[in-house]
């Protein structure tokens, strides 16, 4: 049954239309400045008009709700955020990069509008990764009930990203409230979208997705799309499916300043979408149907105008940001462990293997916080809990609301968690971010988003995900099965990364880490799953900080520094070294990467006079080059001589075990380094 349209320039009310009306100048008023600031280096040094997406944007905006609602704008999105209700002065200090700027103070690009205080998030410039945070936000709003919809807003040529395809997908089998609009202006830069996409509307490449409703408009009127958002919303609601709106726009000037359309459209084509402008579209309806007089519209027009002046004057001298203020709103405030805030312990009990350490922490985390989720591959069916059974028995106890299965998809997996985790900060969530951390790189997108998303929006966007990823070698696994990954993801800023190699240390940073604010990348060494030599002892209450390391073994003759499987490695050498009476080794497990308890490093090596670093990835860019350089810089005056590394060579992992053997480090090769070392 066709649903009646609402809106015409016939019936509706005339004060709603000067207030469109006005919405759209504001929108083109600062669209067609912007440049200009460029031009005297003033800022919006990125600016990628709206004009002739004004129809569309309008719409999206009118149609949010900032109590119930949570809207994804993207670059282009000006006149959305303006309809939405964002005004002249968080324009123009978001433009121009200035410390007032409500979306991040000046820390992201321009053209990134943003309200979080209204749930306008800040995205990334990553084009439409945030099409997986509004499904995340959307699952939240199904699971407590909410009433309202995600809105997430993109080109059509980024649909040709896959994680567009794993967004849209996923909110069609979870039946969530989504609506996905996609502004189609023909072009993604210069590539036509004939080089994109097979079907020329692009919407239809998803018509196959069941409980998904496709809508397609004409995103230059203001009333199409008006009826058209309308629609989707009420739609969406209802069923609690998803949406999408497929705007047909055309694309008046270059994609941005750094591009010049000319090199690639001719005179006829820029004639003819000057010919369809929205604006002027929308302003000869108006005087033709005899809804406003021009004088009506003039005054509208230079309301505005001095609008902007002001807004301008007090964007010019408004602050800019302090350079000290880069390190702020790196990671927010950890959960402080009051028992044992070394996270060392003097239990005596039953020996736990470091897989019970983790399964049952989690059931005590989950039983603490009911709000608190677990999803990821392979996790929750039946008795199964993973590959290597961490969340075996889980689902069972806590149910499939909260304990569930994901795709094969593992941006999308990281991407849900971060926008579920944005609903409610009480919410707490916690994934197997790959079967095998080997696997996880697909995920990179998301997972780079999530390191600067509280950075870039100063504090405005946390992340409150525990990322677990089964690591490491020793198992005969080969490629994807016994890579490490370490070196690569610690070179980013605003994750913390943490590395157990105990059972008791396993159980205590799970638990600080569920219960910390802001992501964490959860490692753990799978070979030492159910290895009696990593088996201990654990409080039922113990918690490990972040930043603190561990001294497994004093010693007065070297400082070995290691974490995950290698730590038992390097104690069986210290110990093997003790017997000989050759030497007395001093063992630091790390536990915690970012960040690093450089104090308890430094302080050993000014003890032992000499350091070995010792981790079971490669030598070459591994994260041991960071400890050695931390090292020579901080200790340089205490050693006795280099600082020598052991670590697998640069090269994969093969799978044959002769293979596997050549590779990794051992206690042989740990050993022949330590002795040339202690006779150096």
């Amino acid at each position: 049954m066709e649903i009646p349209k609402k809106y015409s320039i016939k019936t509706t009310k005339k004060e709603t239309l000067a207030q469109w009306y006005k919405l759209i100048v504001r929108g083109r008023a600062w669209d067609d400045r912007a440049p200009n600031y460029l031009k005297q280096a003033i800022g919006w040094s990125y600016h990628a008009p709206a004009g002739g997406h004004e129809g569309i944007q309008l719409a999206i905006g009118q149609v949010f709700d900032r109590k119930t609602d949570h809207l994804f704008p993207y670059y282009r999105d000006l006149v959305t955020c303006v309809s939405a209700g964002i005004n002249s002065e968080e324009i123009i200090y978001h433009g121009i990069a200035k410390d007032d700027d409500i979306s991040g103070g000046g820390r992201h690009m321009s053209n990134h509008f943003a309200k979080p205080e209204w749930n306008i998030y800040n995205v990334s410039s990553n084009v439409a990764n945030q099409t997986i945070h509004a499904v995340g936000v959307a699952r939240a709003m199904k699971k407590y009930n909410h009433k309202g919809v995600a809105i997430s807003s993109q080109g059509e040529s980024s649909c040709s990203e896959g994680y567009v395809y794993e967004a849209i997908n996923g909110a069609s089998r979870e039946e969530l409230p989504v609506i996905f609009v996609i502004q189609d202006n023909g072009y993604g830069i210069s590539v036509p979208k004939a080089d994109q996409t097979a079907n020329r509307k692009v919407a239809n490449n998803f018509s196959g997705l069941k409980n998904l409703r496709i809508i397609h408009c004409n995103g230059k009127d203001v009333f199409d799309s008006m009826n058209a958002m309308t629609e989707a919303k009420n739609w969406a609601l209802k069923n609690s499916k998803p949406v999408i709106v497929q705007a047909n726009c055309v694309r008046i000037h270059s994609h941005s300043n750094s591009d010049k359309h000319e090199l690639y459209r001719d005179d006829y084509e820029l004639n003819y979408v000057r010919e369809y402008d929205p604006l002027a579209k929308f302003r000869r309806m108006l005087l033709r149907y005899n809804r406003f007089k021009e004088e009506e519209l003039v005054k509208i027009e230079e309301e505005i105008k001095e609008e902007i002046k002001e807004a301008h004057k007090k964007g010019i001298e408004a602050p800019d940001p302090k350079p000290e203020s880069i390190f702020d709103f790196l990671y927010p405030e950890p959960y402080k462990a009051e028992k044992y805030p070394e996270g060392i312990h003097d239990f005596e009990g039953p020996k736990k293997k470091l897989v019970e350490a983790l399964n049952e922490t989690l059931k005590d985390e989950f039983r603490r916080n009911p709000d608190t989720f677990l999803w990821g591959q392979d996790v929750a069916y039946k008795e199964k809990g993973g590959v290597f059974n961490v969340t075996k028995g889980m689902q069972k106890e806590f149910g499939k609301e909260r304990i569930f299965n994901a795709p094969i998809a593992e941006d999308f997996i990281v991407g849900t968690a971060n926008g579920m985790s944005r609903f409610d900060s009480k919410i707490r969530i916690v994934i197997e971010g790959a079967e095998f951390a080997d696997y996880f790189w697909p995920a990179m997108e998301q997972f780079v988003e999530m390191s600067h998303d509280y950075w870039r929006s100063k504090g405005n966007l946390i992340s409150n995900v525990t990322i677990r990823l089964a690591s490491g070698g020793y198992i005969g696994g080969g490629l994807y099965h016994s890579q490490n990954i370490e070196g690569a993801l610690t070179t980013l800023p605003g994750i913390r990364i943490v590395y157990p190699s105990f059972a008791d240390d396993a159980a205590g940073l799970l638990r600080t880490s569920i219960r910390s604010e802001g992501p964490t990348l959860f490692l753990e060494p799978k070979a030492l799953y159910n290895s009696p030599i990593a088996a201990t002892p654990i409080p039922d209450d113990f918690e490990v900080p972040f930043g603190k390391g561990r001294i497994r073994r004093e010693g007065t003759d070297m400082s070995v520094i290691t974490y995950g499987n290698t730590t038992h490695m390097c104690l069986k050498v210290a110990e093997r070294l003790a017997k000989e009476n050759y030497a007395s080794l001093e063992v630091i497990d790390l536990r915690s990467l970012i960040p690093l308890d450089k104090e308890m490093i430094l302080n050993s090596v000014k003890k032992t006079g000499k350091a070995l670093v010792v981790h079971e990835d490669k030598v070459h860019s591994g994260f041991g080059a960071e400890l050695a350089s931390t090292i020579m810089e901080t200790g340089f005056e205490y050693l006795d001589g280099p600082v020598k590394r052991v670590g697998s060579t640069f090269t994969p992992v093969g799978f044959n075990k002769i293979l596997e053997k050549a590779i990794l480090p051992d206690e042989e090769k740990i050993y022949k380094t330590a002795v040339e070392l202690l006779e150096f």
